[in-house]
């Protein structure tokens, strides 16, 4: 949930309904790891794991009546040109799968497909979103079809703050119809998973999809907390999982947990959610939370009392997420997070996410691609100071079981360690952007050698021949 630009006076009427949704929902508890204890990865079907970075495209697609982001095949081109990204999270909306009951659009899949391929030709991995904010258009939302909003006639309000309309009356209706938290109404799940499992055949074998982000920021209407996360979202989750496995045997599933409480840093109560592919590394289900703190959640910068409490929302986000994870046994990936760049201290924000990303081996969606204040490129698509922040060196696909990677700018050097591990097949492969490495990089160190270099792509691929640990180090060669 992102408050873009709110006035200061409204401040204290969001603080005051985010403090009262904390109320709400409260700790949870950890629950019992179903997996070891231990690190998983995203993995490419060489094996490789995959450190995925890129953007989230586009909000512009929330309010078209086509449901299609402002892209065209030229702009995916200046983004890979500018940014090296190898990842995108692109929305997709039901209202446009599933325009009427049990009826899907094929043709808006098509040019979605159409898109994909965009993507896929510049090298890209593309997660489907199915997105969601305030339900739907028949709740002044986006996300769900008229005909799947069932708010009983109860009004919503416009609201200067846009998240103030989940909690408006029809909202919640519409959410509990949804969730079966009412009796009397339809299976709208039903419904949900099957648009899923659609789309999911008809992306199934597309190479460049690598998987499937299940709802964007559930809500849970009136049930809010532990009790909705473990009840009706999990076995939504089961639902929609059994029926995309039906069609897609290994394409990645990404879950998220209810925005409200998770994007702040406090628990979540999301349970273990089983692959019918199998357990352990046959389970193909990644955690994808969203990070905005609660002091930028409310329009503020990085700066002063603000940075102190966003550090310690960092801390405690960081930890929760680590432990859901493990409970999932599932890898991290942040899909969203972001701030406007015109705030104070905004681009050392964005940098120490990305920092304590690399951290965690998870990878990361920047919000968003629309030109604008919160974008790398502004109106007439000209770069902000974002860019060069975004724009910097770091594995895309490591050969083993990755240990850390870190860019250190000021030494100009990208350290990549890793251990091979038996099946993975392939070169790790590294991105250099031209204005640290314009020449292309030299490899030092242990276990591995620098291989093809691509200086249109910015790619290094680094080979290992042996079984022991690999640590290196590439600076720019001279």
């Amino acid at each position: 949930m992102r408050l873009r630009a709110i006035r200061r006076t409204a401040a204290g009427a969001a603080l005051a309904v985010a403090v009262a949704l904390l109320v709400v929902v409260g700790p949870t508890g950890a629950g019992s790891a179903h997996t070891a204890a231990g690190h998983r990865w995203i993995t490419d079907d060489q094996g490789r794991a995959l450190v995925l970075t890129g953007l989230n495209t586009a909000s512009s697609a929330k309010s078209q009546p086509d449901g299609l982001p402002w892209i065209k095949e030229a702009d995916v081109q200046r983004e890979s040109d500018a940014l090296g990204s190898d990842f995108v999270r692109f929305l997709i909306q039901w209202r446009n799968v599933e325009p009427r009951p049990g009826e899907y659009d094929d043709g808006y899949l098509a040019r979605v497909a159409e898109r994909v391929r965009w993507y896929g030709a510049r090298g890209y991995r593309v997660m489907l979103d199915l997105h969601q904010d305030v339900y739907g258009p028949k709740v002044k939302g986006n996300g769900a079809p008229a005909w799947a909003t069932e708010n009983e006639g109860l009004p919503v309000a416009e609201q200067g703050q846009w998240e103030l309309k989940y909690i408006e009356p029809g909202t919640v209706r519409a959410f509990d119809n949804f969730w079966g938290t009412r009796r009397g109404g339809r299976d709208l799940r039903t419904h949900y998973a099957a648009a899923w499992a659609h789309v999911a055949a008809r992306f199934a074998d597309d190479p460049a999809v690598l998987g499937y982000d299940l709802m964007n920021e559930p809500f849970g209407g009136s049930v809010q907390g532990p009790a909705f996360e473990a009840g009706p979202l999990a076995a939504l989750y089961r639902q929609t999982i059994a029926a995309i496995r039906k069609v897609d045997h290994d394409s990645w599933i990404f879950v998220e947990p209810e925005a409200v409480s998770a994007n702040w840093g406090l628990p979540s109560g999301l349970p273990y959610l089983a692959d019918p592919r199998g357990d352990g590394e046959d389970a193909r289900i990644a955690y994808a939370p969203h990070l905005y703190p609660l002091p930028m959640d409310l329009g503020g910068g990085y700066t002063g009392d603000a940075e102190k409490w966003v550090d310690r929302t960092l801390s405690s986000w960081r930890e929760q997420t680590e432990k859901t994870a493990r409970r999932l046994g599932a890898p991290v990936l942040i899909g969203e997070y972001g701030l406007d760049t015109t705030l104070p201290g905004a681009l050392r924000y964005v940098t120490k996410v990305r920092a304590m990303a690399d951290d965690m081996g998870a990878g990361t969606a920047y919000w968003s691609n629309d030109p604008g204040s919160w974008a790398p490129w502004g109106q007439g698509l000209k770069p902000t100071p974002l860019l060069p922040v975004l724009d910097r060196p770091e594995p895309r696909a490591i050969a083993g079981d990755p240990v850390a990677y870190a860019w250190g700018e000021p030494s100009r050097t990208l350290s990549v360690s890793w251990r091979p591990t038996e099946g993975v097949r392939g070169d790790t492969e590294v991105y250099l952007p031209a204005r640290f490495f314009p020449k292309g990089g030299v490899v030092a160190g242990d276990g591995a050698t620098a291989g093809a270099w691509d200086p249109k792509s910015r790619t290094l691929h680094v080979t290992s021949g042996g079984t022991g640990p690999v640590s290196v180090r590439i600076t720019p060669r001279v």
